[in-house]
């Protein structure tokens, strides 16, 4: 599976941000799929995460992002609204096809498959 990421960019505090995740390869539609972010000198950070029908959120982001997916078009996706400058990092796409218990799908070494990663700036 190829995991390609896009969407980022540079917005204002307040505004809101899509990203994409693109799958090829084979269809992800049961496996579980997630979001990170990371910022210079610190670890991969759990954003959010969907297992079957069930989303998870980071308590910083919940309330603010919504990770989707299209089993279709075999796509994940991540709104953010109401984004802050601590939001500032690049965002993974992540996917593994084992079905993580919740502590587990929030921990980056669980996933087998990732994305190049996209880069999300927000100025103040």
């Amino acid at each position: 599976v190829q995991l390609q990421a896009s969407g980022g960019g540079l917005v204002q505090v307040g505004n809101s941000l899509r990203l994409s995740c693109a799958a090829a390869g084979r269809a992800i539609d049961t496996w579980t799929v997630a979001w990170f972010r990371q910022v210079p000198g610190k670890e991969r950070e759990f954003v959010a995460g969907r297992r079957a029908r069930n989303s998870y959120y980071a308590a910083s982001v919940r309330g603010r992002f919504t990770i989707s997916r299209d089993n279709v078009e075999n796509m994940v996706y991540l709104q953010m609204n109401n984004l802050k400058p601590e939001d500032t990092a690049v965002y993974f796409c992540a996917a593994d096809p084992r079905n993580w218990i919740v502590s587990a799908l929030r921990d980056p070494v669980n996933y087998d498959y990732w994305g190049q990663g996209t880069q999300v700036t927000v100025s103040s």
